[in-house]
């Protein structure tokens, strides 16, 4: 027995250092964890547990069956973040360069399916030189294999996948495919074809950084939600975003005990909205007013900035909270904001998370671009996420809400459940020097100024609009907390189903 305890702990040392010292020290160089000291930042200590350690491929061409190395580049298993389960796979780039081989997939599908089974989260953690070329075709229908089952785990379980190295190829479809990317700057970059690739084909010369780094994903193309400095902020910030979401879309949103009153008052909400309708304020300052200890985890920062996405806390429940934001184009709503936010209130959806709206908006930019590039597609994802979404949904107008805009966000026509306006809001089709250029048209300056002051006092209040119902109540903004924090409470056991369908045809 003492025996084959010693060839068990022989081969499990063996599985357990990868490549070798010499990989792992080049990998500790380039300033990068190794799969399983990430592994160990990212979950509670002593819960993970391993599965496939034994694992090998089964390529016999161009030398591969001397080439062998138990685990095959990806260490697999399930864990604990804060007590609650979670199931993960960490490629090994000191094995193979993390390459993927038709076993190597087979372990991350295990992983999946599991987590599907008794409804967990699963975290990726992406560090890959792309597909094990000995092994061909396999290696392809590897990926495919796990982007069938990231598809088939969409909306059924949290996917928060962790770009720490190379991502290339094939290998970037299935980190798009699910709900969060988080990328670590200067050590990972996400392309489908690399620098020397595009030189060729285009001529153009780009590094690899310009090309899919961290930034360049993060602020340009939002395939990244978030750019980390290195390995650790970036695991860490795994973890505090882990506590936001619900394990399956069968279980309800996580709870942590908060000392922060819910009928807590912002006094200072009073006074944030500028005297003159052109001067912007930081709605970031709203949003961590209202919600448990200040605590706000947005996404996207760096992209998009006219809109503001992210998790908070109200009584110690999870909210999703979207808000426009005027310090950047006026909170206005255009293309990029549209996609970034649509995608968000989805996600929320799909996991029954609450909805808080918080609107300052203009209306839709205007412009050639805009309109060339398909604003009236990718607005309408926006408002087509709003419409489906049976969560609860509060929103709040701090100021402007202006045409179709004011349609989109969340308004009482797309099935708000409470539509909230505080007394500085102006709810109309345009503002109101632009309404009565078009209205008068013709007329001198003094006929024009008279007549927008009209039409600022008949327009611009949230009166007209409670009048007729679409908003339920003015309030203070000092108890803005206070009321969606009630308000939570009564639609907690909400019900709204929408008609039956297979799925819906949303505007791509």
């Amino acid at each position: 027995m003492s025996a084959n305890i010693a060839e068990m702990e022989k081969r499990r040392s063996a599985a357990k250092l990868g490549g070798g010292q010499k990989r792992i020290d080049a990998q500790h160089a380039k300033g990068k964890l190794t799969a399983r000291e990430r592994l160990d930042v990212l979950l509670d200590e002593g819960s993970f547990e391993e599965m496939d350690l034994y694992v090998e491929h089964d390529c016999v061409d161009f030398g591969m069956q001397d080439q062998k190395i138990p685990g095959d580049g990806v260490v697999t298993g399930s864990g604990t973040i804060n007590g609650r389960l979670v199931y993960v796979f960490s490629q090994d780039f000191t094995v193979f360069g993390g390459s993927l081989s038709a076993r190597h997939a087979q372990k991350i599908c295990k992983v999946m399916d599991a987590a599907l089974k008794v409804g967990a989260p699963v975290i990726g953690l992406n560090d890959s030189g792309g597909a094990r070329i000995q092994e061909g075709v396999a290696s392809l229908g590897g990926y495919a294999d796990v982007f069938q089952r990231n598809v088939l785990a969409s909306g059924v379980v949290p996917q928060l996948s962790l770009i720490m190295g190379p991502c290339a190829g094939g290998a970037v479809y299935s980190p798009a495919m699910t709900d969060f990317i988080f990328m670590v700057k200067d050590s990972s970059y996400m392309f489908v074809t690399g620098p020397e690739v595009v030189k060729t084909v285009t001529n153009e010369v780009v590094t690899q950084e310009e090309l899919g780094g961290a930034i360049t994903h993060s602020s340009k193309t939002s395939v990244s939600d978030l750019a980390l400095e290195n390995d650790i902020e970036a695991l860490l910030a795994a973890r505090d975003f882990f506590d936001f979401l619900p394990s399956s879309n069968r279980d309800g949103v996580p709870e942590r005990p908060s000392a922060d009153a819910w009928d807590r008052l912002e006094p200072s909400l009073d006074t944030i909205i500028p005297p003159s309708a052109n001067q912007p304020y930081d709605m970031h300052e709203v949003i961590r007013k209202t919600v448990d200890e200040g605590e706000f985890f947005e996404l996207q920062p760096l992209h998009a900035g006219n809109i503001i996405i992210g998790f908070g806390r109200v009584e110690g429940k999870t909210v999703g909270i979207v808000a426009n934001q005027p310090m950047v184009l006026a909170g206005v709503l255009d293309i990029n904001s549209s996609k970034k936010a649509a995608r968000f209130v989805r996600f929320c959806d799909a996991f029954s998370i609450p909805l808080i709206t918080f609107v300052d908006v203009p209306g839709f930019l205007p412009g050639t671009d805009q309109e060339h590039n398909g604003i009236i597609k990718h607005g309408a994802k926006l408002l087509f996420a709003y419409a489906e979404a049976t969560v609860p949904k509060i929103t709040v107008i701090t100021r402007k809400a202006y045409g179709g805009a004011y349609d989109v966000m969340s308004s009482k026509h797309l099935r708000g459940d409470l539509n909230y306006a505080w007394p500085t809001a102006e709810i109309a089709v345009m503002g109101a020097k632009g309404a009565v250029e078009i209205i008068f048209r013709g007329q001198d300056a003094d006929g024009i100024a008279a007549k927008t002051k009209e039409y600022e006092d008949r327009f611009a209040n949230p009166f007209v609009a409670a009048s007729r119902g679409y908003i339920d109540e003015v309030i203070y903004p000092h108890s803005t907390r206070r009321r969606i924090a009630l308000g939570l409470r009564k639609l907690r056991n909400k019900e709204l189903e929408n008609p039956w369908k297979k799925h819906d045809n949303i505007p791509l």
